[in-house]
Parts: structure tokens; sequence; C-alpha cells
């Protein structure tokens, strides 16, 4: 049995999963409680939050994310690949920087519109 706060609306219920009983999850106010505490053990996922460089602007950093989460365990290697990434004013918000980051189907987006300096 694993215990986890569930991160999915603010309530941030204590679940507990347990894997041996087909990750059968307790705790959880909402049916989305049960999905998170499932998915969280079997494949947990983030979305990523960063910086990257931006030249041509007065700006030097770019507020980005991806449009959706990623598995975990290619966060370190995402954040590696996000040092190589230039991003070139002007910028529009949801502007898509990275195409299927990594291979993971998710776009690595603008999160701010920057104009050209």
């Amino acid at each position: 049995m694993k215990e986890i706060i569930c991160i999915v609306c603010p309530r941030g219920c204590q679940l507990t999963v347990d894997e041996a009983n087909g990750y059968a999850v307790t705790g959880n106010g909402c049916p989305r409680g049960a999905a998170y505490g499932k998915s969280e053990l079997q494949n947990p996922t983030r979305v990523l939050t960063s910086t990257v460089r931006l030249t041509g602007a007065a700006l030097r950093r770019l507020p980005v994310k991806t449009d959706r989460a990623i598995p975990k365990g290619k966060l370190r290697e995402a954040m590696a690949l996000l040092d190589t990434v230039v991003a070139h004013a002007p910028v529009t918000e949801g502007q898509v920087l990275v195409a299927d980051l990594l291979g993971t189907g998710a776009n690595l987006v603008a999160t701010r519109e920057i104009p050209a300096e």
C-alpha cells in the first residue's frame, strides 16, 4: 500500500493505493482522484514548466511549458534539451517551440507573448 496526496484539485485528498489489489484507490473525494492515484503509481507524469533563452527582445528568457504531461522519468532529459533551445522574438503565446518533445507527443510552447526589440 502506498499513500500519496492527490494534486488534481485544491482539496489535496490523502489517497491510499493498494497495488496488490489492482491499484484500488481509497480516500479520494472525486473520481478524478481515483484515476490520479492509479496512474501515479503505474505511469507518473508531469507538465514541465521552465524557461528557454530568448534573442531579439528586451527579455533574455522566455517562459515555456509542455502542452500536456510527459513521463516523469523523462524530465531530466527534457530539461537538458531545453538548455539547447533558443527562441527568437517576436514570440506569441502558445507558439510551438519544440514539437513532439522527446517522442512524448507533447509540444513545448511559449506561455507569454514577447515582441521584438
